[in-house]
């Protein structure tokens, strides 16, 4: 890892060391162009807890072969939505071995080990790395053109002909640059979660694993009506899991974050999986679940934004995936930013091939197919009387009621929809809604 680097002025500047920030650097380097790297920890991914899967399809064309080098804890064979009531559980179980062999599906990672490989993939194809420093601000030309940034060190303000903001949810920098208005804390979502340890063997007899096999588990109906979700990962030798929730329906609840884990941790469907488990560790961190129209504008002159600094976090309840359009977004923005200084035009006009760029892949395309997926997902009838619904339904379905004969399912489903005052207009409304979003 570089300290200082020589010399101060580079072609571009950018600020992160996450996934879209590495990515950037890499996409620049490769297209011959000075980039350094700034990233506030001792090293890429000190500072972020995020644990989960992360889909890496995105680098097939980028690294070949990644897999056989990615620090990986175990590649995800088995993908589960579990709907739950404090009771009750109504899963369905995807398991497929295809996801096993390259080029692989998902895989789960620590990131602090998945950062630092691609921040290391960057250097290696000539970026600067400058770690333990805080980009403090932004440096301006008489015109406003982003010209640079300042930094903590003394005298460390460094210039660039483009500054690619990749500094997370809630970028400061993103804020100075006025693409990014004021924080709104109904587009936000809070991330919480336990590491538990359990031995390798455990975890894979418990989950029914291979070694080196995962497990990747979606949840809703374990927030106690709050809007959101849980989550189980498997890692090599670690289980993660937690929930993510509505700040806004979080703070009126008056509800503690790790008093949802611990329900999550007791309920009869999770609690015979970590029996014996030690927590190891416990993180929180903030989501942007806006999705497509909270998104800021993407260029100013000078200047880009990628990442979760851009709110491109896809949370549409089937998926819930940010690392991998991190990577596509900084990509295009590090190939954006070498052509518009190869054209010698970084205005935000000569920028604007980094939002064509991405309207024209799965970034802008996902996001805007699934613009209404967060309002639905976390709508109160979803959260609360859809989940009592169909785990009540799915109960008597299977409960065998002799000398009784089977009642039929519309029967069931009129019957259920009384018990939990679902209106019948809604439920066809919400299909109908739900069909549009997920088409």
């Amino acid at each position: 890892m570089a300290d200082t680097p020589s010399p101060d002025s580079f072609d571009a500047i950018v600020v992160g060391a996450g996934p879209a920030g590495s990515a950037a650097a890499l996409a620049l380097a490769r297209a011959g162009r000075s980039v350094v790297i700034i990233e506030r920890g001792p090293f890429p991914g000190s500072k972020n807890v995020y644990g989960g899967v992360v889909y890496a399809r995105v680098l097939d064309d980028v690294i070949p072969n990644w897999w056989e080098q990615v620090p990986v804890q175990r590649w995800v064979v088995r993908r589960s939505t579990m709907v739950m009531t404090g009771s009750q559980a109504v899963t369905v179980d995807v398991r497929t071995q295809a996801w096993g062999r390259p080029p692989y599906n998902g895989m789960t990672v620590y990131r602090a080990d998945f950062d630092s490989w691609l921040a290391d993939q960057a250097v290696a194809a000539g970026a600067s790395l400058v770690t333990s420093t805080v980009a403090t601000g932004l440096v301006r030309d008489g015109t406003g053109r982003v010209t640079g940034v300042r930094t903590d060190r003394p005298g460390g303000d460094l210039a660039s002909r483009v500054v690619i903001a990749c500094d997370g949810v809630n970028s400061f920098l993103a804020k100075e640059a006025g693409l990014l208005p004021k924080a709104d804390a109904a587009h936000h979502t809070l991330g919480v979660k336990e590491v538990l340890a359990l031995p390798a063997e455990v975890i894979e007899d418990r989950f029914g694993l291979a070694p080196g096999e995962g497990l990747d588990i979606e949840m809703i109906g374990c927030t106690r009506g709050i809007p959101g979700g849980g989550f189980l990962y498997t890692n090599r030798d670690t289980v993660n899991v937690g929930v993510v929730v509505s700040l806004t329906g979080l703070a009126a609840s008056g509800v503690r974050p790790e008093e949802l884990i611990a329900d999550l941790k007791e309920h009869p469907a999770v609690a015979p999986w970590l029996r014996g488990a030690a927590v190891k560790e416990y993180g929180a961190h903030l989501i942007p679940e806006g999705g497509y129209d909270a998104m800021p504008a993407l260029a100013a002159d000078g200047f880009l934004v990628a990442g979760d600094a851009a709110g491109m976090t896809l949370a549409a309840g089937l998926w819930l995936e940010g690392v991998n359009f991190a990577i596509g977004a900084g990509l295009a923005a590090g190939r954006a930013a070498a052509a518009a200084i190869a054209q010698g035009d970084v205005t935000a006009a000569g920028l604007a091939g980094y939002r064509k760029a991405l309207e024209a892949n799965f970034v802008l395309q996902d996001h805007k197919r699934l613009r209404g997926a967060p309002q639905l997902v976390l709508s109160d009838r979803m959260q609360r009387q859809y989940v009592q619904l169909i785990c009540d339904l799915a109960e008597q379905v299977f409960t065998v009621t002799n000398p009784e004969p089977k009642p039929g399912l519309v029967k069931l489903l009129l019957r259920g929809a009384r018990r939990h005052k679902v209106r019948v207009r809604d439920l066809v409304r919400d299909g109908i809604e739900t069909a549009k979003v997920f088409r």
